[in-house]
């Protein structure tokens, strides 16, 4: 019987990364849980082994510290039957960067760029001599524009597209079969906005999307070998006229917001 593939999923304890998890173990992956929340974690681990039989793992680690950042990308470099690694933690902060608390930044592009740089490295080192796998980066449709009150996460979510489009194009130099892809959701029913304290009333109701939806979308495209991925036909309408836009009007729509953002402050 061959051995079971390992998918390796960030973030895992809610919303997008709990919904990989689950779909990575119908399909059969063995998992690899990490995420801050050990309560959350090994319950879901317990359910999913229970549920499809596979075997499932969890780390207790915070990608933000060396340290621990260092502990998981080991694990991946020394796993002889990795199959797949989604970074997929994260999280988002609203208010104008100058206002913010540094450190909160700081956190964000140590777990948005240096750790998903660390754990892709540590992945690709493992992937990339047995030819086989992949790694799925979370990003976001903020990649492609700027947002007043959200300036290092619409910055590290597109060094996260430029990032994994590099990758793409050295693979390809390489005629490695490994893939990457860049997962781009829009608004997504999670604890993400509740963490961010934004609300979610001002968004119209079409234009959420869920978590399985997202994950199947991506899961789908991972398969067919695509590179960027962008869940929901209005979101790819959204992304083309972001992209057909000059940098002098995306900049304008992005004051508009920080206009609109100052007014709700006050």
């Amino acid at each position: 019987m061959a051995e079971r593939k390992l998918a390796v999923v960030t973030g895992a304890s809610s919303g997008i990364g709990a919904m990989f998890a689950r779909k990575l173990a119908a399909r059969g992956y063995d998992l690899l849980l990490v995420a801050r929340r050990e309560d959350r974690l090994r319950s879901l681990a317990v359910e999913l082994s229970e549920m499809y039989h596979v075997d499932s793992d969890v780390m207790v680690a915070d990608l933000a510290a060396d340290a621990d950042r260092e502990r998981v990308a080991e694990r991946i470099r020394s796993a002889s039957n990795l199959g797949l690694l989604v970074n997929n933690a994260g999280f988002g902060t609203l208010g104008f960067f100058a206002d913010s608390d540094l450190e909160s930044q700081l956190q964000m592009h140590r777990l948005h760029v240096l750790a998903a740089m660390h754990l892709t490295h540590a992945a690709l080192t493992n992937l990339i001599p047995r030819g086989e796998g992949g790694v799925i980066n979370v990003s976001s449709v903020a990649a492609f524009g700027q947002s007043a009150g959200s300036v290092s996460y619409c910055a590290t979510k597109g060094w996260m597209n430029d990032f994994t489009s590099a990758l793409h194009a050295e693979l390809e130099v390489q005629k490695s079969p490994v893939k990457v892809q860049a997962l781009c959701p829009g608004f997504t029913l999670s604890e993400f906005h509740d963490t961010a304290a934004i609300d979610r009333s001002p968004i119209p109701q079409s234009l959420w999307m869920t978590a399985d939806f997202v994950v199947s979308e991506s899961l789908r495209g991972f398969d067919e070998g695509k590179l960027i991925v962008i869940p929901g036909w209005r979101y790819k309408l959204i992304v083309m006229f972001m992209k057909a836009l000059p940098g002098w009007a995306l900049r304008k729509m992005s004051a508009k917001g920080a206009e609109r953002y100052r007014k709700q402050k006050v």
